[in-house]
């Protein structure tokens, strides 16, 4: 009797998950797998090809070009990456992780809920500021990284402008006009009640980009109007008096036909930017990054640990077994002066600069930094010293710390991820004779180990909390004597002469740029924290 209805259970749950399972596929099979915020219907194309549109041999800059960013000026169809890059930057890891478990949602939601499902979780109790500064120092860097080469080298050869999306504006708006000259964006609003995102829409809801297109023009007619081969994009660009339409092949990155734009062909140069991702977080990259976690938090205490107690040597090779990517090239000179130490001058890439140095050379340095907070000081396996901006009492503190041994100066101030080389203080120079030249790189591949804007105090943690971080470590030559301020040299010079050498060391571009403009971009201020903020960044 017992087995006779265990039976029957197990059939009548078999029929309930089976008819479950049959209405979740057709709803996939209908709204299509993809979390793409374009909608997925699509009709045989009846415009010609974006690679037909004339660039070079027309006159075009009287001309205006209307589009949208999603699939036409960005190479990708899902805005969902950038959301959680707002999410996670702008919010908070709670945030990106109830945006990630919104998928399976999203994936049977048409476009306008997507569009909507998305906009509320990412921008719910968000502060205007906060998305101001990810619009600013985040988001365009993976914006760039993203861009469709022909439809831009098409807005480069266009006087006007305009660019009709229905993704909110403020996550597109900054990055079009600054990077791409965009005359108008014309995007959803979201409301705002004091400061603050609720996450809803304003009245007059998502953009339709056709309608749009005839609020702003009128019974004028764009000249040029580029779209995708959906249906809703075949009205909105009918309406201009020449339409293109993108190439499915050419925005798929796995298509041999894809064209990425290289670094030195952006629309402007990215030296700086902020952010703690280091990838497009896509749902499946996203996934991953949250299940690497709690094994990256573990890994990094591991990793600090290993240079706080144990000897150089045992310290090093126990790193690069947990992951670390260490490479060394180049030996110390030889010291000539026995009652001072060597001056090593390095390039800055993180706070770790000194640390992986002085495991790399096994041997005790002394680190000046203008800002360090308390958990880093702490950590630190090395003596580091800070710095007061005063040039006087920091060239005393310096020649001090040189009679006592060996020390490392990073003078850029402040470090920076691409490959450039910012402007070197010449402070070092009137300090020794004996400068040894270092050209330090890092590369991540999930989280950056700098920050403008967030707590300083975890930028050795994130940096460590990558699978496989890695450093590359070049020790130069000692500077010549007669190229030091010994030799008649002024500290400009002297400082100008290592700027060189190190940027052609890295293959980087040496730039006139300091510490203060990267702040004033990335953080709106002039990066010196006040001594009450310091404390509150500290622990």
């Amino acid at each position: 009797m017992v087995s006779l209805i265990s039976v029957v259970v197990d059939l009548v749950l078999y029929q309930l998950l089976a008819n479950s399972f049959y209405r979740a596929a057709r709803k996939m099979r209908t709204f299509g797998l993809s979390l793409s915020s374009k909608p997925s219907h699509h009709q045989t194309c009846s415009f010609p090809n974006i690679a037909k549109c004339d660039v070079q041999g027309r006159n075009r800059m009287s001309q205006t070009v209307v589009c949208d960013i999603l699939g036409v000026i960005l190479k990708t169809e899902s805005f969902f990456p950038f959301f959680m890059l707002v999410a996670f930057e702008g919010g908070s890891i709670l945030r990106a992780f109830l945006l990630l478990m919104s998928c399976p949602f999203l994936m049977v939601c048409d476009h306008e809920m997507k569009i909507k499902v998305m906009t509320f979780i990412t921008f719910c109790g968000l502060r205007i500021k906060d998305m101001e500064n990810v619009s600013r120092a985040v988001l365009p860097k993976f914006y760039l990284e993203n861009l469709n080469v022909h439809v831009c080298e098409i807005l480069a050869s266009t006087g006007s402008k305009v660019v009709i999306t229905n993704v909110p504006r403020v996550m597109v708006e900054g990055f079009l006009k600054e990077y791409l000259s965009v005359g108008d964006v014309i995007g959803t609003e979201l409301h705002v009640v004091g400061g603050y995102f609720t996450g809803c829409l304003t009245s007059s809801g998502l953009v339709v980009k056709n309608k749009a297109l005839k609020d702003y023009f009128g019974d004028r007619k764009p000249d040029i109007g580029i779209g995708t081969s959906s249906s809703n994009d075949h009205l909105f660009i009918s309406s201009c008096k020449e339409a293109y339409v993108m190439n499915n092949e050419e925005n798929n990155k796995n298509s041999p036909n894809s064209v990425t734009m290289t670094r030195d062909k952006y629309p402007k140069p990215l030296i700086f930017h902020d952010g703690r991702l280091a990838f497009l977080p896509t749902p499946s990259a996203s996934f991953c990054m949250f299940m690497w976690l709690p094994i990256g938090i573990f890994l990094a205490i591991y990793r600090i640990l290993l240079g706080i107690f144990l000897p150089y040597k045992l310290a090093l090779e126990l790193g690069v077994y947990s992951g670390i990517d260490l490479k060394i090239k180049g030996t110390i000179p030889k010291k000539t002066q026995p009652n001072k130490g060597v001056l090593f001058v390095c390039t800055h890439r993180t706070l770790l600069d000194p640390v992986f140095l002085s495991t790399s050379l096994a041997k005790p340095l002394t680190a000046v930094t203008y800002s360090l907070s308390k958990v880093s000081e702490f950590i630190a396996p090395i003596k580091t010293v800070r710095l007061t901006r005063n040039r006087k009492q920091d060239g005393e503190t310096m020649q001090k710390l040189l009679s006592e041994g060996d020390l490392v100066v990073c003078p850029e101030g402040t470090t920076c991820r691409e490959p450039y080389l910012l402007r070197f203080s010449s402070l070092f120079a009137e300090l020794a004779d004996e400068i040894v030249p270092v050209a330090m790189d890092t590369n991540v591949s999930m989280f950056y180990g700098t920050t403008a804007s967030g707590l300083k105090c975890l930028d050795p943690i994130f940096f460590l909390m990558n699978p496989k971080p890695s450093y590359h470590i070049q020790i130069l030559e000692k500077v010549p004597k007669e190229l030091t301020c010994a030799g008649g040299k002024s500290s400009f010079e002297v400082a100008n002469h290592i700027q060189k050498k190190l940027g052609e060391a890295l293959g980087f571009e040496c730039t006139n740029l300091t510490r203060r403009d990267k702040y004033l971009m990335l953080a709106g201020n002039e990066g010196i924290v006040q001594q009450d903020e310091a404390k509150k960044c500290c622990y």
